[in-house]
Parts: structure tokens; C-alpha cells; sequence
């Protein structure tokens, strides 16, 4: 039996991305949605996009997400890593491009803890000397 579809998990922040990739038309579902409704900042759809311009391969794959936690950029930087696993998953030759481009690589930041004594994670109350 053929394989369907090819699935990866990215993550960015605390957002978490579950990529299924299947050749197909060109659909692309994010929860349910549309990609364009669900991604309507300026620039986060390009973002998405990203990994399948560097494939070559629009309008030749169907893919759905599941994509959960964070905030709007912190998910669509989860569903671009997670489809550029994807990708590479379905077809491994594509590894350098998806490389050279930065996209298999986990963004490893997040926010920091606020720190007691301290306004936020490092901005100290102003400093009053009487």
C-alpha cells in the first residue's frame, strides 16, 4: 500500500504545527479554515508559503494543518517548519534547498520569565535617589 500523505511537527514559540502533505491540487487548510482566512497579516501567508516557493512545487500539493498555542506569527513560523519537514519527509533530495533557506531549523526562542523584583523579564523600576 502506497504511502497517502506525509506528516511533521513544527514548533516556534509556543505554537505548535501538525503538517500533512499529499500531491494533489493546491489546497492548502489550516483548522478547517482556508490558509488565506486564517493567515490575513501582511507577510505571515508568505511566511507559510515559504518552504513549498523554495520546493518549486505550488499548486501540486494538498496540504491540511492542525496548528494550536501562541500567537499569529509564532504559528505561522510553526506551520512553515513543520511543512518544510514535511516536504522533506515526502522527498528527501529537496533537504538542501529547504537548508539553504533557513527552514529546518527550530527557532529556539522564547520569551523570557519575568525575574522578581523586576517590572518585566528585565526592565528594573525607575531609580529614585531621595
Amino acid at each position: 500500500m502506497a504511502v497517502r500523505y506525509h506528516e511533521a511537527v513544527g514548533r516556534r514559540k509556543t505554537s505548535s504545527a501538525r503538517v500533512r502533505v499529499m500531491t494533489g491540487t493546491g489546497g492548502f487548510t489550516v483548522n478547517n479554515k482556508a490558509a488565506g482566512d486564517y493567515f490575513t497579516r501582511l507577510g505571515d501567508l508568505e511566511t507559510v508559503m515559504s518552504p513549498v516557493k523554495a520546493a518549486g512545487l505550488e499548486n501540486k500539493l494538498d496540504i491540511t494543518v492542525k496548528v494550536e498555542g501562541g500567537g499569529v506569527t509564532g504559528q505561522a513560523g510553526a506551520v512553515a517548519h513543520g511543512l518544510a519537514r514535511a516536504l522533506v519527509a515526502m522527498d528527501e533530495n529537496l533537504r538542501p534547498a529547504m537548508r539553504s533557506q533557513g527552514l529546518l531549523t527550530r527557532d529556539s526562542r522564547m520569551k523570557e520569565r519575568k525575574k522578581p523584583g523586576l517590572k518585566r523579564a528585565r526592565k528594573a523600576p525607575t531609580y529614585t535617589k531621595r
